[in-house]
């Protein structure tokens, strides 16, 4: 998922659940569970109070069903369950498929096509009513309907959900549901070895079928969890509240709420930042940055209350390769060859570590060997990066560079328009309000030329970077996340071949995991420049050693006390 803020699986039912899945300072105030106003909560050594989350941007939306962001995920992960979600536990530890409401693990039959879920009875929603297996199908297709950015991970693999998101049909035929014995079923195209893992993603969730079939964000949908959503202020605010009727049905290993959230919109990341490091906010939202200005002062004074974690995030510059300049190879090879990986590693507050493949660090795939068209760790290359541009006939092209308004984002895309003009475009910026700027992008028409763009892991599987970011299968006329349109024959022929092998088997695709993504670094279709290290960052009112950090979530709400 984009972090703004975007799961192994299969080889039987037993090995699903033990893979290891792998998005001015004020004074602190809240709404109260009941609704009323509440100050900076006092001590209260373990349950009950409110902590202050600061949030540089809002999500993109608080309606699941067309939401695909960090900030979205790390609610809706806690406010609207799908069948399955994840352990909650910090790390790695944190990232194994668990049961939400389903009863149990899937039965797969027919060569992994197959998937037949039973769900937990009696279960009910945030305002009491009863929750239903249909309700399921009711939740994917209203997301397909409203152009959820991640429709990929089901278009391309549930038989039907493409005719159904493009209007071509009036149901998905490959899922149906039998309410009586609470029974879901699921029949793929192919099998696809994450299946489960998408059955886990926020966005494939219960809903009620009453809900309206149009966005809600200022009034989500009623939602099966420990947390539900209140108190929307559009880009300026709201709750993230414990969900009173969560307790007397909470299911196994999800646990109930302990405080009351509440989420203020501050867009400068400075008074962001200095709020929790001055303890007039709690939690720094872990899809911000900490600017270079406060992250030596936050490492030196408030160390026993700062982490940096290794998420899976992965930084680039996508390249639209259908229309001039970037439809030259050449032209794209001198991006990167005259990328300033020093200077934009400084303006990510040294949070940025160099690199140049689409696969993270850690995850199954990720190549060792150097990288084939410049060296991160040399200087860039701007006669070369010259040459290479005339060479492709495209110098003189005017370039739109789109830039989302947000610290540091804004900073790298600056630099970014900046380079391109010393090597030979006539580039020029448009900048577009964080809230806006991936609806935006992802609208197909606008055909973006160059502009930032970000991957934070939905699961350790390289089927997730691949499926939405480089795939001919997610391009669609809205929530298109292949920005550069690549479509190309090689990549799609080795995902079809790689997409089916479960989790549990990923080790022996290795090597054609890596080399594909050498493949799709040395055509240069996006210009990574690094992986984000992510910040978990509260003030001393909250009990640090206690919180659960998720890989895949962030700060895990459920899991906060204060001292």
């Amino acid at each position: 998922m984009r972090s703004i803020r975007s799961l192994g699986a299969l080889g039987t039912a037993l090995a699903l659940a033990l893979v290891v899945a792998a998005c001015g300072s004020s004074k602190s105030s809240s709404t109260s569970a009941s609704g009323g106003s509440s100050t900076t909560p006092a001590s209260t050594g373990g349950k009950g109070g409110t902590v202050t989350l600061v949030v540089g941007t809002a999500p993109q939306s608080l309606d699941p069903s067309l939401d695909f962001t960090t900030q979205g995920a790390e609610v809706h992960w806690l406010t609207h369950l799908g069948l399955y979600t994840y352990t909650h536990a910090s790390g790695a530890a944190g990232s194994t498929v668990i049961p939400a409401v389903a009863s149990g693990l899937p039965t797969t039959t027919n060569g992994g096509t197959t998937y037949t879920v039973k769900i937990r009875p009696g279960l009910k929603y945030s305002d009491g009513t009863a929750l239903k297996a249909s309700d399921l199908i009711f939740g994917i297709q209203r997301a397909l309907k409203l152009g959820w950015s991640a429709a990929s991970f089901v278009t391309s693999v549930v038989a039907g959900a493409k005719e159904y998101g493009s209007g071509k049909a009036s149901s998905i035929s490959g899922i149906s549901a039998d309410d009586a014995t609470g029974t879901l079923t699921f029949k793929l195209l192919r099998p696809y070895g994450a299946f489960i893992n998408v059955l886990a993603t926020p966005g494939v969730s219960f809903l009620p079928p009453t809900t309206p079939m149009k966005g809600e964000p200022a009034n989500p949908p009623a939602g099966f969890g420990p947390y539900m959503i209140k108190n929307v202020v559009p880009n300026v605010s709201y709750e993230i509240d414990i969900n009173p009727n969560y307790a007397a049905q909470a299911v196994p290993g999800i646990p109930v709420g302990k405080v009351n959230v509440h989420a203020k919109i501050e867009s400068n990341t400075t008074t962001e930042a200095s709020d929790v490091l001055h303890n007039n906010a709690d939690i720094f939202d872990w899809g911000d940055t900490i600017p270079p200005a406060l992250i030596g002062q936050v490492q030196s004074t408030a160390s026993d209350r700062y982490k940096n974690w290794e998420t899976g995030k992965t930084f680039y510059f996508f390249m639209n390769v259908t229309n001039k300049p970037f439809s030259s190879q050449l032209a794209r090879e001198a991006v990167i060859k005259a990328l300033d990986y020093t200077a934009l590693q400084r303006l990510g507050s040294g949070t940025i570590s160099p690199g140049c493949y689409l696969i993270p660090p850690g995850m199954v795939g990720h190549p060792t060997a150097p990288c084939p068209l410049r060296d991160p760790s040399t200087p860039p290359d701007i006669a070369g990066a010259k040459k290479l541009v005339q060479q492709s006939g495209m110098a003189g092209t005017a370039v739109t560079v789109w830039a989302e308004n947000r610290q540091p984002r804004l900073q790298w895309t600056e630099n970014l328009a900046a380079t391109l003009n010393q090597i030979g475009f006539k580039a020029s910026l448009k900048t577009i309000a964080d809230a806006n700027y991936f609806t935006t992008i992802e609208t197909l028409k606008n055909h973006p030329q160059i502009g930032f763009a970000d991957w934070q892991q939905d699961y350790p599987n390289p089927t997730d970077f691949y499926q939405n970011l480089i795939d001919a299968n997610a391009i669609a006329p809205q929530g298109n996340s292949d920005y550069g349109e690549v479509n190309d024959p090689h990549i799609q022929s080795e995902t079809k071949a790689l997409y089916p092998v479960p989790a549990s088997q990923l080790q022996s695709v290795t090597a054609r995991w890596t080399a594909l993504d050498q493949y799709v670094a040395q055509k240069a279709y996006m210009a990574v420049y690094g992986y984000l290290s992510t910040p978990q960052f509260y003030s001393n009112k909250v009990n640090f050693s206690a919180a659960n950090f998720s890989l895949l979530y962030g700060t895990d709400f459920s899991s906060l006390t204060l001292k």
